[in-house]
C-alpha cells in the first residue's frame, strides 16, 4: 500500500497531508442528527440518475414516431430495462423530496442568513432545475397523459410576462407542440440541465466549504467531529438505505406506460405529477394571470428570502416573523397538494 501511495504521489504531486486535513474538516456536533445529512443525498441520487439515464439513452429514440415504442421496448422487452427505468423514475422523485427536505431544514434553522444568502439562492435554483428535470423527463415517455401534460404546462409558460412567448418558442421549437418539441425536451434533459445541475452543485458545495457549516441557533455546544470518515459514513448509510428502499419499491411496483399519445384526442382529465399539485391547485383557484403572477412572486420571494427575513427582523425584532411566514406557506403547500391529490 505504501508503494502504491508513493507511486500515485509521484505522478499526482499533491501533498497527501493537505488532502487528509481537508477531508477531516471539523463539523459542529449537531450535524450528527440524520436530518443534517440530507444535503449529500440529492447528489447521490443525481449520480444514480446520471448512470441510469445513460443506460436508457442506448434504447430511447427521441422522435414522435418512435419515442413511445422505444419506452415500451425498454419497459417490456429489454432485459432489466424495466428495472433501470424504474430506478431512474423513482430516483427523480426522491431527489425532489430530498432537495425539498434539505431546503426546509435550512429554512427552519435559518442557515441562509448573512453571509450565506448566495448559497440559499443557489439551493433554490437547484430545486427549480430538479423540477425542470422531472418535467422534461416525464414528457419524453410520449404517452397520452405525458403528451397533454406537456402541452398544458408549456401553454402556461406563454402567460409569463415579457419572456413567456420567446421561452415557449424556445422549448417547443414553434408556437405549437410539434415534432421538434420532443427533441428539444430531450436535448434539455440529457444536455443542458445536467450541465447546469453539475455547475450549480459545485458552486453550492464550494460556498459551503468557504463559509463552513452554519451554526445551529441557540446551540451552545462547541464540540466538533471530522467530516471524514464520520460524517461521510453517515451520508453513505442514508444513501444506501434510500437505495435499498428504492430497489424494493421498483421490484414490487415496476414502471408501466399508458396509451400512446394521440395529439387529436384530448383526454377527459389531465393533471401533472404530484410535485406540481400545489401549483396546479393554485391555478385552478385563480385566473390564469393571477395564478402566473402569484407563482412568479412566490419564486422571487423564495430566492430573496434571506433579504426579506433580514428586513422582517429589523421591523419586528424577536417576533419570529420568519417562522410564521414559513409555516404558513409550508402548510398552504401541503393543503394544496392533498386537496389536488384527493379531490382533483
Amino acid at each position: 500500500m505504501r508503494r502504491l501511495t508513493r507511486w500515485i504521489e509521484e505522478r499526482i504531486p499533491v501533498d497527501s497531508e493537505v488532502v487528509r486535513e481537508q477531508l477531516r474538516e471539523p463539523l459542529p456536533v449537531h450535524m450528527k442528527s440524520w436530518i443534517f445529512c440530507l444535503g449529500g443525498t440529492p447528489a447521490m441520487l443525481f449520480g444514480i440518475l446520471g448512470i441510469t439515464g445513460i443506460l436508457l439513452t442506448f434504447y430511447y429514440v427521441p422522435s414522435p414516431a418512435q419515442a413511445y415504442a422505444s419506452v415500451s421496448n425498454i419497459t417490456f422487452k429489454v432485459r432489466m430495462g424495466w428495472f433501470v427505468r424504474g430506478i431512474h423514475q423513482g430516483a427523480s422523485q426522491l431527489m425532489i423530496v430530498t432537495v425539498l427536505l434539505h431546503m426546509i431544514r435550512v429554512f427552519f434553522t435559518r442557515a441562509y442568513r448573512k453571509p450565506r444568502e448566495l448559497n440559499w439562492m443557489l439551493g433554490v435554483a437547484l430545486f427549480l432545475i430538479t423540477l425542470t428535470f422531472a418535467f422534461t423527463g416525464y414528457s419524453l415517455v410520449y404517452d397520452q397523459l405525458s403528451y397533454w401534460a406537456t402541452t398544458v404546462g408549456t401553454n402556461m409558460i406563454a402567460a409569463v410576462p415579457l419572456i413567456g412567448q420567446p421561452l415557449l418558442i424556445l422549448l417547443r421549437g414553434g408556437p405549437d407542440v410539434n415534432p421538434n418539441t420532443l427533441s428539444r425536451f430531450y436535448d434539455f434533459h440529457i444536455g443542458v440541465l445536467p450541465m447546469m445541475m453539475t455547475l450549480f452543485i459545485v458552486a453550492h458545495l464550494a460556498l459551503v466549504r468557504l463559509h463552513g457549516v452554519a451554526p445551529l441557533p441557540g446551540d451552545p455546544r462547541r464540540e466538533t467531529y471530522p467530516f471524514f470518515p464520520d460524517h461521510m459514513l453517515r451520508e453513505v448509510i442514508i444513501g444506501l438505505l434510500i437505495l435499498i428502499g428504492l430497489v424494493n419499491f421498483v421490484m414490487f411496483f415496476p414502471p408501466t406506460i399508458g396509451e400512446q399519445a394521440t395529439p387529436g384526442n384530448t383526454p377527459g382529465h389531465i393533471r401533472p405529477e404530484w410535485y406540481f399539485f400545489p401549483t396546479y391547485r393554485w391555478l385552478k383557484l385563480t385566473s390564469l394571470s393571477i395564478g402566473i403572477w402569484g407563482s412568479i412572486l412566490f419564486v422571487a420571494g423564495l430566492f430573496l428570502w434571506p433579504f426579506i427575513d433580514a428586513a422582517l427582523e429589523r421591523i419586528a425584532p424577536q417576533r419570529h416573523l420568519w417562522m410564521f411566514v414559513g409555516t404558513a406557506f409550508f402548510l398552504m403547500t401541503i393543503v394544496f397538494m392533498l386537496w389536488e391529490a384527493f379531490v382533483g
